[in-house]
């Protein structure tokens, strides 16, 4: 597979020998199959022999090679004189070589995987059980039973690992201080998983009883602000900016229109799956928070557009999701935040600003325009998923012409 990438034999023979000749034409192959471009791969392929090379010379071989190595030899590289690396030493490029090719050792056996520098705190046991009831019996998705473990762990450094000995002064003095070393969303965040965390706890009989009711509250009026939303002309110049032929702009402009029309979730688009399309039905089923399960309509340019990217979305085995990146390596977007930056990367070609960015405000858009052509609250609740019609009301607050109808005149101060 190697002659794919050079027909030279000058070149081929150097490139196998030394300590990665063994493995170059595995590696060669693994390039091709993750989708990886013809220039990139060149240079990923000098990099790893290079990188041998460098053992060689330092007396090790691929066996022992780890994080130490790496960064030792990404620091020969701006001085590299070595009259066989042959352009194996380009910029970032090779960064992103060495280690794609020990990650590629690593799944064969011949390396070992290396340590993140950060060492890993080790979570307690409490916090493992409780994150597995929580994902068990409420349905939590990763992102959340991460959150949760997170306010549980600092808890229980800040306290101790005897819950049976904690009162409810500990427990409020570690929220007030967390609460001073943060924002107002981070420390609603902690807040909401102590309570949780506290409430497990009573439940097993581990702490005191009605702890969670010392984790004091913050000051939060609930329906006090606008929803952010966009205008119908400025939600068609982001779909526009999204106009194209290339995989990147299919995908961005299926992505987008799944978010404006139906009001989904980033998280439901990351997570969407190829059988989640019921194409003979016209609808897409959508499994959301905790579990929950719906089937929406797809709109006719919704469908034409996922049916577009999927006739050149790349051909992956490992994975079903439906929206993968469009570089490779082919994989599914990483968290809900990919999919957010889709969103911001297309307000910014179409030239619209807003104080709100990200996918969730495509969905205030969705949900605002049903209200404003006449759909009662009740549907939308149930195109967005909301549990409690109190969450749906919040959208009426931007439907003007409907407030002033029922408005009051104010009225006049005699002087």
């Amino acid at each position: 597979m190697l002659e794919t990438y050079f027909s030279a034999p000058k070149t081929l023979r150097r490139l196998r020998s030394g300590p990665s000749g063994p493995y170059i034409d595995g590696f060669a192959d693994a390039l091709e199959n993750a989708g990886y471009s013809h220039a990139s791969a060149i240079r990923y392929l000098r990099n790893a022999a290079h990188l041998g090379q460098f053992l060689q010379r330092k007396g090790n071989d691929l066996a022992v090679l780890d994080a130490r190595s790496l960064q030792a030899f990404l620091r020969h590289l701006s001085r590299c004189q070595c009259p066989s690396s042959n352009g194996g030493r380009t910029d970032h490029h090779a960064r992103f070589g060495v280690h794609h090719f020990h990650s590629y050792l690593v799944r064969r056996g011949i390396s070992r995987p290396t340590l993140t520098p950060d060492v890993q705190k080790v979570i307690p046991e409490i916090v493992i059980c409780f994150r597995d009831w929580f994902q068990k019996h409420r349905g939590a998705a990763e992102p959340t039973l991460k959150q949760y473990c997170r306010g549980a762990s600092e808890l229980i450094e800040a306290l101790s690992t005897d819950t049976r000995h904690w009162n409810a002064q500990s427990v409020r003095k570690f929220v007030l201080k967390r609460a001073t070393q943060c924002g107002a969303g981070t420390a609603q965040k902690l807040i909401t998983a102590t309570r949780a965390f506290l409430r497990y706890l009573s439940f097993r009989g581990e702490c005191p009883t009605h702890l969670d009711q010392a984790v004091p509250a913050l000051a939060h009026w609930r329906l006090a602000t606008l929803p952010q939303c966009l205008t119908a002309e400025e939600v068609d110049r982001i779909i526009k900016a999204c106009d194209g032929s290339s995989i990147g702009r299919l995908r961005d402009r299926a992505i987008i229109l799944l978010l404006a029309r139906l009001g989904l979730r980033a998280g439901d688009l990351a997570q969407l799956r190829l059988t989640d399309i019921e194409w003979e039905n016209g609808t897409l089923r959508v499994i959301g928070k905790g579990r929950f399960e719906v089937r929406l309509p797809l709109p006719q340019d919704v469908g034409d557009a996922l049916l577009r990217y999927l006739e050149c979305r790349p051909q992956v085995d490992h994975t079903d999701r439906v929206f993968l990146r469009n570089i490779a390596p082919f994989k599914p977007f990483v968290s809900v935040h990919c999919i957010s930056g889709v969103v911001k990367r297309a307000m910014r070609r179409a030239g619209v600003k807003s104080q709100a960015k990200g996918a969730h405000l495509l969905r205030h858009t969705a949900a605002t325009e049903m209200l404003r052509h006449g759909v009662p609250l009740e549907q939308i609740g149930l195109v967005l998923r909301h549990r409690s019609i109190d969450m749906t009301a919040y959208y009426a607050k931007v439907d003007v012409a409907l407030l002033e109808q029922v408005a009051q005149p104010w009225p006049e101060v005699n002087s």
